[in-house]
C-alpha cells in the first residue's frame, strides 16, 4: 500500500447525484466513515450502523465509496433475505461480473489506460504496466479483467471474519 491514506464511506443515497435544495438549503449527505476518519460533527462512525440500518435509510439501496482519490463507487442492493444458519459465513459473494480494479490504478481513467497498455504489446507503457500488474497481483500470469473467481473471493471473505 502506498503512503496515501485510503478512505471509504457508506451513504444511503448516491453521493454523486445532484443535491436539491430543501427550503433554500442543501442538506448534508449522511455518511458513515471508519471511526478514525470521522473529523466533522456530522460524520457518523460506520461501527455504529449496521448494513441493515443503512439499507433501510436508502429504501433497500446504499452506496459504498472506496478510495476517495480513485473514487470507486459501489451500489448495494438488498435483493432478498435469508435466515442465518450457524454454518453459513457472515458474508459471501453470490454472483458478479468481472474482477475488481487493481489497487492504486488511478480510478476509471487510469484503469482503462492500464488495460489498453496490457492489451497492446506495442504500447509504450506495456512492459511497465505488465510489471506493475505482476507486482500488484503477485502473479506473472496474464491479467484477465473479465475473470471473477467467486470461490476465491468467498475464501478471502471467510478469512476476514
Amino acid at each position: 500500500m502506498t503512503g496515501r491514506t485510503r478512505t471509504c464511506r457508506f451513504t444511503p443515497d448516491d453521493p454523486f447525484s445532484p443535491l436539491r435544495p430543501i427550503g433554500g438549503e442543501i442538506s448534508e449527505v449522511l455518511q458513515w466513515l471508519p471511526g478514525r476518519g470521522c473529523e466533522e460533527p456530522e460524520d457518523r462512525p460506520e461501527e455504529e450502523c449496521t448494513l441493515e440500518q443503512l439499507l433501510a435509510l436508502g429504501s433497500g439501496t446504499a452506496f459504498y465509496e472506496y478510495d476517495f482519490g480513485d473514487c470507486w463507487l459501489h451500489r448495494l442492493e438488498l435483493v432478498s433475505r435469508r435466515p442465518a444458519t450457524s454454518d453459513a459465513p457472515p458474508a459471501r459473494l453470490v454472483g458478479g461480473a468481472r474482477r475488481g480494479p487493481l489497487e492504486d490504478s488511478g480510478g476509471l481513467p487510469g484503469y482503462e489506460e492500464i488495460m489498453d497498455a496490457l492489451a497492446d504489446p506495442s504500447h509504450p507503457d506495456h512492459a511497465e504496466h505488465t510489471a506493475w500488474v505482476a507486482e500488484m497481483t503477485g502473479s506473472d500470469e496474464p491479467f484477465d479483467p473479465a475473470s471473477l473467481d467467486i470461490p476465491a473471493v468467498n475464501r478471502a471473505l471467510a478469512e476476514q471474519f
